[in-house]
């Protein structure tokens, strides 16, 4: 939680360091209306129809820097640690968060960026980057998930 209130170890953040919330939503269904919305004309109301075409399952991954507001975001065919770490690199590979002095990423337990391995495989990638995971069962703490994706 001090990470959120801009501190760690007891100590401020610079204005060089940043706070990346991530986290992954599978199975989320791709869907695309049958017919197109037709805009609201002279005495007719907006017409949306109510069926829609499946596209299949996608996986969401998003990264939210929770001080600057910024989300970032990218479908994929399923979830994992390629996927996740695709997520990363297409964060950290941007300024600020490429000449950043530390970059933490708060995730969850889940199985793409869970333990050891997790936090060295993205330190050996990013030597920036500083992998904080959330008390196992509290998710809840991950402020990505308050991010709802746009439907494709």
């Amino acid at each position: 939680m001090d990470l959120y209130a801009r501190h760690a170890t007891g100590q401020p953040l610079g204005s060089d360091e940043y706070v990346i919330s991530a986290d992954e939503k599978t199975s989320s269904q791709a869907r695309c209306r049958c017919h197109p919305t037709l805009a609201p004309g002279q005495a007719r109301a907006m017409r949306v129809n109510h069926t829609y075409g499946r596209g299949g399952a996608l996986a969401y991954l998003a990264a939210y820097d929770v001080h600057h507001a910024h989300v970032f975001g990218r479908t994929e065919p399923r979830t994992g640690i390629d996927p996740f770490m695709n997520l990363v690199t297409q964060v950290m590979s941007q300024e600020p968060y490429a000449s950043a002095k530390r970059v933490f990423w708060i995730v969850d337990n889940g199985s793409s960026h869970r333990g050891q391995k997790a936090i060295d495989r993205l330190t050996n990638a990013f030597p920036n980057a500083v992998m904080v995971h959330t008390p196992v069962h509290a998710s809840w703490t991950n402020q990505v998930e308050i991010f709802e994706p746009p439907r494709v």
